[in-house]
């Protein structure tokens, strides 16, 4: 009883964190790393920024190479796309999309190939663009793809985005949140081989996602009393103990001790019949226990249009939810959506955050 009251205070004291952060008006500024250079990243971004309805809301810097953006711009027949490449993140230029230059050697571009050039120019786009999320310069940062190989380095030893932006804001736990519309769907234990995944289900660790979920539909996504439906681990959820024990000696358990709270979790549920039945639909966030478990039925559901979410952080990080698509890079076939749901999303919640701050300051206190 007394972990889950910790648990608790820990998630409000991660949101208590976030400061305001700049804006134009109430447009927010947000960054986006430019991801693998031989990737659809680039082609997905300026697609996304082609959109003249995001500008009206927000004020993009992508973080890479004007270069790689002229290169990918003339390959996508879009000369129509106007940005304004920026030297100094002091003169950003508002309402208008900006281009800041984190290399200025020439880097050659291979479309659909891995190379090592390509991972190092992804890496300096995602550190300078977090380094710019750190210093509060930006409003919310957008991740475009990677290839979890070729960028890792010294400073970047991890398995993808969700665990370095983990662990740079000191998140003490995260949640990697799936979302389209009223779709979100959450997983306890991320990129971790399927052999380990049992290992890693325990009451304190389910215990911590759920509450991070409730959390941020909260505080993210404005649902007051969120309804959460807890999938089980084993082939129909245990089948009472007769295909697995997990249900039984983990999951259950902390589901009703949280209802118990007051809290409306549900489960656990077989997922199979859970979205056959398509039973997503009567909740605000769906809590599955791996990796392939959510994603296989979000991506059915919502391929190319989905979000990846990292809920626990003290700032705001989105990203489309497809991978670098090397297949289809520079030819000008991606698809964009995702990437410019992923730019919404960053905004909506920023503007949310900004809301929950407004209505829970003291009483007295003054703006800045």
């Amino acid at each position: 009883m007394q972990q889950t009251t910790q648990n608790e205070t820990i998630h409000s004291n991660q949101w208590a964190k976030s400061k305001a952060k700049p804006k134009r008006g109430n447009a927010p500024v947000i960054a986006i790393s430019i991801g693998d250079v031989n990737g659809v990243g680039p082609e997905v971004t300026i697609k996304a920024l082609n959109d003249k309805r995001i500008l009206s809301q927000m004020t993009p810097i992508i973080f890479g190479s004007a270069k790689v953006v002229s290169y990918y711009r003339k390959q996508c027949d879009l000369e129509q796309l106007n940005f304004m490449t920026i030297k100094d993140l002091g003169n950003i230029a508002y309402g208008k999309v900006n281009v800041y230059n984190c290399w200025q050697e020439v880097v050659e571009l291979h479309p659909g190939k891995v190379t090592e050039t390509g991972g190092q120019a992804a890496w300096k786009a995602l550190d300078q663009a977090t380094q710019a999320l750190k210093d509060q310069v930006v409003s919310a940062i957008v991740t475009a793809p990677i290839n979890k190989n070729n960028i890792q380095n010294e400073a970047f030893s991890f398995p993808g985005h969700t665990e370095f932006m983990a662990k740079t804001f000191e998140a003490e736990e995260h949640l990697m949140l799936l979302v389209h519309e009223d779709l979100r769907i959450g997983v306890v234990t991320g990129h971790v081989p399927l052999h380990q995944v049992s290992q890693k289900i325990t009451r304190s660790k389910v215990r911590q996602k759920v509450l991070l979920m409730e959390q941020s539909l909260r505080q993210d996504f404005g649902v007051l009393k969120p309804r959460i439906a807890v999938l089980g681990l084993n082939p129909h959820a245990g089948e009472n103990g007769l295909l697995g024990s997990e249900e039984q000696d983990i999951i259950l358990p902390v589901i009703q001790e949280l209802k118990e709270k007051g809290k409306l979790v549900f489960g656990p549920f077989p997922s199979d019949g859970f979205f056959g039945a398509f039973m997503q639909q009567q909740f605000d966030g769906v809590l599955a226990m791996y990796h392939d478990q959510g994603l296989i039925p979000f991506k059915t559901l919502a391929f190319e249009k989905g979000v990846n979410f990292t809920a626990g952080l003290p700032v705001v990080r989105t990203s489309p939810d497809h991978g670098t698509a090397y297949d289809i890079a520079g030819k000008n076939q991606a698809n964009a959506e995702s990437m410019r749901e992923a730019l919404y999303l960053a905004c909506d919640v920023v503007n949310q955050r900004e809301q929950i701050a407004t209505y829970t300051q003291p009483e007295g206190a003054k703006a800045e």
